[in-house]
């Protein structure tokens, strides 16, 4: 073994420029895999190294023959140098043919951890020309690449004849796994000049079979990052659609613009055209989207609905974000459509939700505060003609601004909140309910309101443990109105004024105390809770617009709330206490138990949930009474994966379940499953006319090393049908990903487009992904 200085060491140094040579030219041969990888182009390939730089070389044997001029190291070479390794059993240098030999088992480790092996390999001292016997090479990135033989030319290309080419992420594991995927080519072609690579007489196999030949085909190299061509087809299957063939077109515009156009035919209406333009900017980015198609067969489409009465249909869409410092960002999100349903038929990607939130944005994020600026509209997408529901829908700003103060003040934490929201509807929004209720939900005109709110609250710790937080808290509304009355179809006393002021100051208390007990093997924590919170009546309690504190649904979830209501727009007023236990369990056996129970009394002053309300929110909701309905959890969590919640909500008088939500599920390695129980009971003030008894299932099962099937089916119990289904099949092995799926939705209001579709999809990790339809399944999301 010796240690010597690089300068001297001429035939060491050629033979590791070589294997550099060697290995960023195979690397090249991956270009298809490794589309994203930069490196110095074919003629800079030595390595940057210090000038201090130390060679170890260990050999059985250095032969020098001076009249030859040959330098020949033989038996067990290893040549570390710079991060560079060599193995081979023979290294010959010939100085005067200007030729470098190895031979014998030649492995090349890079420092990045790619290593290529070869038989045998002579190669030039100017790495111009050069021949590799036998080559392989496995990279960082789990694929690999073999060659009969490898062949340098002119100093500008590189030649593979019989090439392979895969990927294989399990073989790092697995070194007797075979990937189901590969290419293989009579030879491939790297131009450093030109920077593409031409695959001659290549196939694509699959399973062992060939599924496509391709004679010639031309590629960017591994020196390219984006190059404009088509892309892999697209495919696609629908009820009213037929199926579909889509062809993508990728256009490099620049460095930091490109662009995909689509063209896709469907059997049933015509040809879909699609394009998406994307640009990038030093401090964000903007994408562009426009579809368009003329129908060929509306009557495929169900009469009375626009998919069955619009010919021309289009959209168009933006969205983009930019960070104006690393605290602040704004951006918009916008989608322009020629009707109500265009998007969500044809099933177009990111804008195809039944509900498209329309923004723009300014976001602003300190250390100790908040700052968020958001314009509103909401686009619904159903089959209506008359787009009656989007109609109703409003156009809102949102302004919200939260503060921590960074130092105690009085020993405790003070906060302040401000929110602005302005809301213009152009049409009622009524749901009417003959004889029984009449709830608005958006009443026509405009409306503002500016609140603004202070907390501050010190948590005291008593000898023995008890944990007393008292608080005290004020708040501020003033509003502007200029909406139409609701009339008399409303039994409540609505605010007619053009505006009007309301404050709220509250008091509360509440004290805590966990008691922990430890046993041989578990230990708990149960800890009683009580809250008193003293306040005034809510001011203009129901005659004001209630537009962001509609949804309201009482649990254990929000029963130590200050205030249970789920907006801005109500104020919860009264004295009112919250109590109950909250209990936590753990076991060393890897058990979990978690539970909340409790109730809430109102004690005193106007009761915000027993008023009436424009959208009747509070009506039913288990908090009307003097004494609430109870409200309980339970969860548990074992450790084979099994676990199990339940909570619902029980009659302050006679326990009966007025909602419940049920759910037990099971996590291993070759079942998941889960199962949901939803009871929410009758609430004809709040608009519920009859019971809601739901049952939510779904499982998949990994019945191979890389095979599942899936499934899930969601059941409505009153009206005895099954709403939604949908079932598949995958294999995953980390490089090759095929799915097939199944879906179907009944809608007894008909406004969905398609009431099926099968989605497939199949993707070769390093290639690219082919599409056939949807194969999200959202039930399994958990999977």
């Amino acid at each position: 073994m010796a240690v010597v200085n690089r300068k001297r060491m001429t035939l060491i140094n050629a033979t590791l420029l070589a294997g550099v040579a060697l290995q960023t030219l195979a690397m090249g041969m991956s270009a298809p895999a490794m589309a994203q990888q930069t490196s110095d182009r074919l003629d800079s390939l030595r390595p940057n190294m210090p000038e201090d730089v130390k060679l170890l070389l260990s050999a059985n044997e250095l032969v020098y023959n001076k009249d030859a001029e040959k330098v020949i190291v033989r038996g067990n070479v290893q040549i570390d140098y710079g991060g560079y390794k060599m193995v081979a059993r023979q290294v010959e240098y010939d100085q005067k043919n200007g030729r470098i030999y190895a031979s014998g088992e030649i492995q090349f480790i890079e420092p990045g951890g790619n290593v290529v092996y070869a038989d045998k390999m002579d190669v030039t001292d100017d790495f111009g020309d050069g021949f590799l016997e036998q080559m392989r090479i496995e990279t960082t990135d789990l694929t690999r690449l073999a060659a009969t033989s490898g062949e340098r030319r002119n100093g500008e290309e590189f030649i593979l004849n019989e090439a392979v080419y895969t990927a294989c992420t399990p073989c790092s594991t697995k070194p007797e796994h075979r990937s189901l995927w590969h290419i293989k080519a009579q030879r491939v072609v790297q131009n450093g000049r030109t920077r593409t690579i031409r695959l001659e007489n290549a196939r694509f196999e699959l399973f062992g079979k060939p599924i496509a030949y391709i004679p010639v085909m031309e590629l960017p190299d591994h020196t390219v990052k984006r190059k404009s061509g088509f892309l892999f087809p697209t495919f696609r299957s629908a009820q009213k659609l037929g199926v579909g063939v889509g062809v993508p077109y990728y256009w490099a515009i620049s460095p930091y613009m490109d662009a995909t156009a689509t063209v896709t035919g469907l059997t049933r209406q015509g040809f879909l055209l699609e394009g998406e333009f994307r640009q990038r900017f030093h401090n964000g980015f903007h994408t562009l989207n426009v579809a368009g198609i003329s129908q060929l067969d509306k009557s495929k489409f169900t009469p009375g609905t626009v998919d069955a009465m619009k010919t021309n249909r289009g959209m168009i869409a933006s969205r983009a974000e930019f960070e104006i410092n690393p605290r602040w960002t704004f951006g918009w999100n916008v989608l322009v459509q020629s009707d109500a349903n265009f998007a969500k038929t044809y099933e177009l990607s990111n804008f195809d939700n039944t509900t498209y939130v329309n923004q723009a944005y300014l976001t602003g994020l300190g250390k100790r505060n908040f700052f968020d600026l958001r314009a509103f509209y909401f686009d619904i997408q159903d089959a209506d003609p008359n787009s009656i529901n989007e109609n109703q829908q409003p156009v809102t700003q949102v302004l919200d601004y939260s503060y921590k103060a960074p130092k105690p003040v009085l020993g405790g934490e003070l906060s302040a909140t401000v929110n602005f929201t302005n809301v213009k509807r152009n049409r009622l929004d009524l749901e009417t309910v003959p004889g029984v209720v009449n709830r608005f939900r958006g009443l026509e005109g405009t409306t503002h309101r500016l609140t603004g709110e202070l907390e501050w609250k010190r948590m005291f710790i008593a000898p023995g443990g008890l944990v007393v937080t008292p608080l005290l808290a004020a708040r501020g509304d003033a509003l502007g109105l200029n909406m139409d009355a609701p009339g008399p179809l409303y039994t409540g006393d609505y605010d007619t004024s053009d505006a009007a002021t309301r404050h709220m100051l509250t008091a509360g208390l509440e004290a805590r105390y966990p008691i922990l007990f430890v046993g041989e093997n578990s230990s708990h924590v149960l800890e009683p809770i009580a809250q008193l919170y003293a306040r005034p009546d809510e001011q203009d309690a129901g005659g004001l617009p209630n537009e962001d504190a509609q949804s309201f649904v009482f649990d254990a979830t929000n029963l130590f709330d200050r205030d249970k209501f789920s907006g801005f727009d109500r104020v919860e007023g009264g004295t009112r206490a919250n109590v109950g236990f909250r209990y936590t369990g753990t076991f060393d056996s890897g058990y979990g138990l978690r539970s909340i129970v409790g109730q809430s009394f109102h004690l005193g002053g106007l009761n915000s949930f027993a008023t009436d309300d424009l959208v009747k929110a509070g009506a039913n909701s288990g908090l009307e009474t003097k004494r609430s309905d109870y409200v309980a959890m339970f969860g548990i969590d074992a450790p084979s994966g099994l676990m199990a919640s339940l909570s619902g909500r029980l009659d302050e008088k006679d326990l009966a379940l007025r909602r419940a939500d049920a759910t037990v599920g099971y996590l291993g390695t070759t079942w998941q499953a889960a199962m949901t129980y939803t009871r929410i009971e009758a609430q004809p003030l709040y608009g519920s006319q009859v019971n809601q008894d739901e049952i939510q299932t779904a499982a998949a099962y990994k019945f191979h090393d890389y095979w599942s099937v899936f499934g899930a089916i969601t059941y409505d119990i009153n009206q005895d049908v099954i709403t939604r289904n949908g079932f598949g099949i995958t294999y995953d092995d980390q490089d090759t990903l095929f799915s097939l799926v199944y879906k179907q939705e009944r809608d007894t209001g008909s406004t969905l487009a398609n009431d099926w579709s099968i989605g497939a999809r199949i993707s070769f990790r390093t290639l690219g992904d082919v599409n056939v339809g949807d194969t999200k399944f959202e039930e399994l999301d958990y999977y």
